[in-house]
């Protein structure tokens, strides 16, 4: 556990600052072009980036050892940093600020490239719990895990804003070069026992999607708790695009930022219940009452205009969300062989990841020639007006609390499946 413990410590610094670069690039180019236009396409890339790439991570951390894989991660992180740092002090700072430059679109890439190499963290992590922790103490780490990222959400949430806002990109590349020269050594001085590697043929090199996808459905029920966490994703994009503009329609920009800071606790302090308490018995079970309570909370937090309300739901909904995570980790760990967890980890992160931005794309024009026009003069008004409310933010309202039903009605259906019944015996085993 104490080298566990450390993987952690050190997963919090290096995974935090890739997030505060990502966020800071975000910020410096909205800032610098003014462009709601390029921060959109920032962020299309960064999702279709995370979710094209986790097949092919997958298959790194399960044909090396994960120390391995991730000090190679972070070597290639501060060698994309270090790059982007020397175009950014050499080029003319009036480069950034056309979003057609030539400077620019190296410039993001470059950042990119840094960031994503750190997402294989995401999946050599699990992994390496199966091997550190006991099978009954998995799922308190997964839920300590669940908490790092809590904390990763809430400094990088203060910091990158802070640094971009005093001096661009400048202190944000030095602190990603410092943060990621240190986490090298440290992880290289750190001894993790793992089992030597073997390749016994050339098919185990490859990324094998046919291979995991077998492995998958060999296990009854998890390929469909893995289609069940990608139609949640898929709602779950509705809240990635129209939150803020939600939040923003009751208080100003800067209450919006202090609450989201507020709101980033209530993931840690999920993470730590998990840490203490653990899932139960039956973490595919705590997974499903995790979702029933999210999805009702979905439901009602937008039902009547009020900010503490929003922030109350809120609260609750991240204090649950750490659940969910920490239960579908434990599930694959239990059920899914060591030498193949990370192949299915990846497998899974590409599936359930490639739903939020289909969903964030789609979502925004439908609410804004439907749902909006429905609540404002549309037959919204006369049907559920008086009680619901009338304008734009409550058309936006609307869309979260269908989305909700829809939900709550899906997780139910799936909680009472035979396929909920096939893996619920596979893990209480």
């Amino acid at each position: 556990m104490k080298t566990f413990y450390q993987l952690l410590a050190n997963t919090v610094f290096v995974s935090t600052i890739n997030f505060t670069v990502w966020f800071a690039i975000t910020f410096f180019v909205f800032l610098q072009t003014q462009s709601v236009f390029a921060t959109s396409i920032l962020s299309g890339l960064y999702l279709v980036a995370t979710a094209s790439t986790g097949f092919w991570l997958g298959s790194i951390v399960d044909h090396n050892k994960k120390k391995d894989v991730m000090i190679i991660s972070m070597f290639l992180s501060l060698l994309a940093y270090a790059a982007s740092f020397a175009l950014y002090i050499t080029a003319d700072q009036s480069a950034f600020q056309n979003i057609s430059s030539v400077t620019l679109w190296t410039f993001v890439p470059l950042l990119m490239t840094g960031v994503i190499s750190g997402n294989v963290r995401n999946i050599a992590l699990p992994t390496l719990i199966t091997t550190l922790v006991a099978e009954d103490r998995r799922d308190k780490a997964n839920g300590l895990a669940g908490t790092v990222g809590g904390v990763g959400f809430l400094v990088t949430s203060v910091i990158s804003g802070l640094l971009v806002g005093h001096s661009g990109m400048y202190w944000v590349l030095i602190l990603a070069v410092a943060i990621n020269i240190l986490g090298i050594i440290h992880l290289w001085l750190l001894p993790i026992p793992e089992d030597t590697v073997e390749l016994k043929n050339e098919e185990q090199k490859k990324i094998d999607i046919r291979g995991t996808i077998k492995a998958i459905n060999a296990i009854p029920g998890l390929f469909a708790l893995i289609l069940f966490t990608t139609i949640n994703n898929f709602l779950g994009g509705v809240f990635m695009s129209l939150l803020d503009a939600y939040g923003l329609s009751m208080v100003s920009v800067q209450v919006w930022g202090l609450l989201w800071g507020f709101l980033s606790t209530a993931f840690i302090i999920g993470g730590l219940i998990i840490a203490k308490w653990g899932l139960g018995k039956n973490p595919l079970r705590a997974l499903f009452i995790a979702n029933i309570i999210i999805w009702t909370i979905s439901c009602f937090f937008t039902i009547y205009p009020s900010i503490f309300l929003v922030v109350g739901g809120m609260f609750i909904y991240l204090c649950v969300v750490p659940y969910i995570e920490a239960a579908e980790h434990t599930i694959i760990q239990k059920v899914v062989p060591a030498e193949r967890q990370g192949r299915v980890f990846g497998f899974a992160q590409s599936v359930e990841q490639a739903a939020s931005p289909i969903t964030a794309f789609a979502i925004g024009p439908i609410a804004q020639f439907i749902f909006i026009p429905f609540m404002t003069t549309g037959a919204g008004v006369e049907l559920i007006g008086d009680w619901f409310g009338t304008g734009p933010a409550r058309g936006i309202a609307l869309v979260f609390t269908l989305t909700g039903f829809i939900g709550l009605i899906i997780t139910l259906l799936a909680f009472s499946s035979k396929y909920y019944r096939q893996l619920s015996k596979s893990v209480t085993r």
